[in-house]
């Protein structure tokens, strides 16, 4: 998808009616994103899970209650930040979104974060971070480092449920957040 939208609500609509891929046929809803479209943080994930499809938004079961734990612990919220996904269509059994799937749908996250304008992205988990940042990237070697792309802040962190799978790995994560928040401070 090369299509450059003029608003927000246009793109959404559009993402909102996508049948491009074989997930659309056994999504509940299309869970486009959630947040203040004028953020200047914003976080990507890979796709959306159970409770996401079943609701329509992104991270709101389990990992999503941790990640709002860990946004409140930097004074942010969803009404301050941006959240979006890879793919906007459920993979069946959570299985991690296919490259042709990853590129039906990255069209729309792109034009997202151009239409948002995000000083800071931060991807959540290797899928996202190896589809933005470098398709070698090693969450537990590189998770919290920053690099500068387009003009916008880019860094990878561990996914809150790869964080509630593996425990041991919240405060390294918690740094990043941290980090995050001191780079806003500066922006």
């Amino acid at each position: 998808m090369s299509v450059k939208y003029d608003d927000f609500e246009s793109l959404k609509r559009d993402c909102l009616n996508c049948a491009a891929c074989e997930l659309a046929a056994t999504r509940t809803n299309v869970v486009f994103g959630v947040g203040d479209p004028r953020a200047s943080i914003m976080f990507i994930g890979e796709g959306p899970g159970e409770q996401e499809d079943l609701k329509g938004e992104p991270f709101v079961g389990r990992a999503g209650q941790l990640l709002d734990k860990m946004l409140a612990a930097i004074d942010l919220d969803r009404t301050k930040i941006y959240i979006a996904n890879m793919v906007k269509c459920r993979p069946p059994k959570n299985r991690d979104p296919l490259p042709a799937e990853q590129d039906r749908c990255f069209g729309f996250l792109e034009e997202q974060i151009r239409l948002i304008d995000p000083k800071i992205v931060v991807c959540l988990g290797r899928i996202a971070a190896m589809r933005i940042i470098s398709q070698d990237f090693k969450v537990t070697r590189q998770h919290g480092q920053f690099l500068e792309r387009d003009g916008r802040l880019i860094m990878g962190t561990f996914h809150p449920a790869a964080l509630l799978r593996n425990p041991n790995q919240k405060p390294e994560a918690f740094e990043d957040f941290i980090a995050v928040r001191e780079k806003l401070k500066v922006l």
